[in-house]
């Protein structure tokens, strides 16, 4: 059997509740913790004492992608967004000693809420759904108008072209986690390279993953309390987290997505009701060439895909059941960001 510091399902108890202990103030146990099911990257346990409850993110045990499984990073950004009006958790204390459980992880508190896993938002009352997209596209425009430097995230990312530097990365992350060729993705790739727009000096945080079930809304009412999984955040270009939003929408429902749904029956936005509800929010009048930011968030969820798939055969994946699954997405996340890049 898997010890719990190399077994990304468990955590060793003992260890972290007496790491809490002196790092919590008020912190008592006896610890209990249960695994969120949801979430490939990085495992996520709810923590669960008689006083109150708390969430912690590790990274997973083992050998891991360069950058990848940034947890560290995490910790920062929501600390620095805790006096924003972005809605986060509040951070506890941040454990950089791998020592500890095997990995670095951090601590934070549980916030109370809905978390709506799928976009088409059946559990959620009829008239509430439209709302719930209108608070999606508000919050992410709060996001984008963080001041930088007042919260201290100006050096959160590197200067320079974001898609540039975006497209570099996964290309590398892809390389290194490829299983085998994808015709798909090699063409994509190739596209994205020979299309990057010029740099048109948009510089804000990104979240980089953000969608409907990364978020936690108000058990009764339309608005949002958390903002998740910030481990693909930086410094960049707002475009892609709306894009990122689409991308999701417009994926078989079998998917998570809305493929196939009447989405006004259903109660929801369409595509550019969305993005409309976004640039209201944000100020701006459009988003021209809405087809590039979309192929770029495709390519880059394939690469996040295809490391689960990695993970998958090398034995680290966080959910191994889930993980066959997403990561047989990849060539279809490839070919639909090649149908947007066409659209341009």
């Amino acid at each position: 059997m898997a010890s719990p510091n190399m077994d990304p399902t468990k955590l060793d108890l003992e260890a972290v509740e007496a790491y809490l202990e002196r790092h919590i103030d008020g912190f008592e146990g006896p610890l209990t913790a249960e695994k969120f099911a949801n979430g490939q990257s990085n495992p996520t346990f709810k923590l669960i004492t008689p006083k109150r409850n708390y969430v912690l993110r590790r990274k997973p045990p083992g050998q891991l992608l360069k950058s990848a499984h940034a947890v560290d990073r995490e910790f920062r950004v929501q600390s620095a967004l805790w006096e924003t009006d972005v809605p986060v958790a509040k951070m506890h204390v941040l454990c950089e000693d791998d020592d500890v459980i095997g990995s670095m992880f951090y601590v934070m508190e549980a916030v109370e809420g809905r978390n709506i896993n799928l976009p088409t938002q059946d559990e959620i009352p009829f008239e509430q759904r439209r709302q719930i997209n209108e608070e999606m596209a508000r919050v992410l425009a709060r996001i984008h108008a963080v001041d930088l430097e007042a919260v201290g995230l100006s050096d959160y990312g590197p200067e320079g072209n974001y898609y540039e530097r975006q497209i570099g990365r996964w290309t590398k992350q892809y390389r290194a986690s490829e299983t085998e060729n994808i015709p798909a993705m090699e063409e994509l790739m190739a596209w994205l390279n020979d299309n990057i727009p010029a740099d048109d000096g948009l510089r804000t945080l990104a979240h980089g993953d953000y969608r409907i079930d990364n978020m936690l809304f108000h058990p009764t009412e339309p608005r949002c309390v958390a903002v998740l999984d910030w481990e693909l955040s930086t410094t960049g270009h707002p475009y892609a987290d709306v894009a990122a939003v689409v991308m999701q929408w417009n994926m078989p429902q079998e998917s998570r997505g809305l493929e196939g749904v009447d989405r006004k029956a259903q109660g929801v936005m369409e595509d550019q009701e969305f993005i409309d509800a976004y640039c209201r929010n944000a100020g701006i009048s459009e988003i021209p060439d809405f087809g590039f930011y979309l192929a770029f968030t495709c390519f880059r969820m394939a690469g996040i895909l295809q490391g689960i798939r990695k993970r998958l055969i090398d034995g680290t994946a966080s959910n191994p059941e889930r993980a066959a699954t997403v990561a047989a997405g990849v060539p279809r996340f490839a070919e639909f960001g090649l149908d947007a890049a066409r659209s341009v």
